[in-house]
């Protein structure tokens, strides 16, 4: 089969195509059929080896941490420690969720590390409920699902986004896109940047960033939490029924040839990826 891996750590030309044998599940494990993967900054991160003293790999590594496929016939998707950018991956069988019958399955993919970084933002950490106002800091992948879900919750949600990630965070259902000028209950920072707008926040609200360590997070008379995303396959059962139901829409910029991985890495540390990008085995 094939299978995009990194073979040292530097730049995008460390991943390359190879033809590898079809890897067997061991215990708890099923093997997927891969529909599609997706490129996400922290990927990049790994591939530089920024990230190797806390998520060692052995190499060569096959890159790909969302999933969306098939195990005999049943659709899933998941998040895995690698092994995604393949025509099959092998899985943790408790790891992986069904998918719903109304939700496409190569865009699913899109979900398990996005959405559940944003579902943890704004339900665990920020604890968002209705009539709370909610600054969103950033209109990514993750901000956008994060925006959607703040106002799934009732809050009004006001987003700080680039120039060219206004259109997008209006398109997720954020009320405002400007730079807030009254006081929110609570600030979802998620750009790799030190958090703004911190001096808005209300007097027992709270900071919740996915970025800045919690070490370097401003002090005040809020409450500051720096997150890991956790893999939950409770919180993202629960993500797709909002998708399923259409509360959640899920934004794919573009689909791309799993042997365009490498490229798609050039793209996005050149700042030219417009925004979710899925890799797709059959492309």
């Amino acid at each position: 089969m094939r299978a995009m891996r990194m073979h040292g750590y530097g730049e995008p030309n460390v991943i390359r195509l190879d033809r590898i044998d079809r890897p067997s599940p061991g215990p708890g494990e099923v093997l997927l059929k891969v529909a599609a993967t997706t490129f996400n900054p922290s990927e990049a991160g790994l591939r530089r080896g920024l990230l190797r003293s806390i998520v060692p790999v052995d190499l060569p590594y096959t890159m790909g941490l969302d999933v969306a496929g098939t195990v005999s016939g049943t659709r899933v998707i998941g998040r895995l420690d690698g092994g995604a950018a393949a025509d099959y991956a092998v899985a943790p069988a408790d790891v992986l969720v069904p998918v719903p019958a109304g939700v496409a399955l190569e865009d699913a993919a899109a979900l398990p590390i996005a959405g559940l970084t944003a579902w943890q933002a704004v339900f665990e950490h920020a604890a968002v409920t209705a009539g709370q106002r909610v600054l969103v800091n950033g209109a990514g992948a993750i901000g956008r699902y994060a925006i959607q879900l703040a106002r799934h919750a009732g809050a009004y949600v006001i987003a700080a986004a680039t120039p060219r990630r206004v259109a997008a965070a209006r398109a997720a259902g954020a009320h405002e896109v400007a730079a807030p000028a009254e006081p929110v209950d609570a600030l979802i920072h998620l750009v790799p940047a030190p958090p703004a707008h911190t001096a808005l926040i209300k007097p027992g609200g709270v900071l919740v960033s996915a970025t800045t360590p919690a070490d370097q997070l401003p002090a005040g008379p809020f409450r500051a939490v720096h997150f890991i995303v956790r893999n939950d396959t409770a919180d993202l059962a629960a993500l797709l029924g909002l998708v399923d139901a259409g509360a959640v829409h899920i934004d794919v910029a573009a689909r791309r040839p799993l042997t365009d991985l490498a490229a798609v890495h050039r793209e996005a540390e050149a700042g030219r990826l417009a925004g979710k990008t899925l890799l797709l085995p059959t492309a």
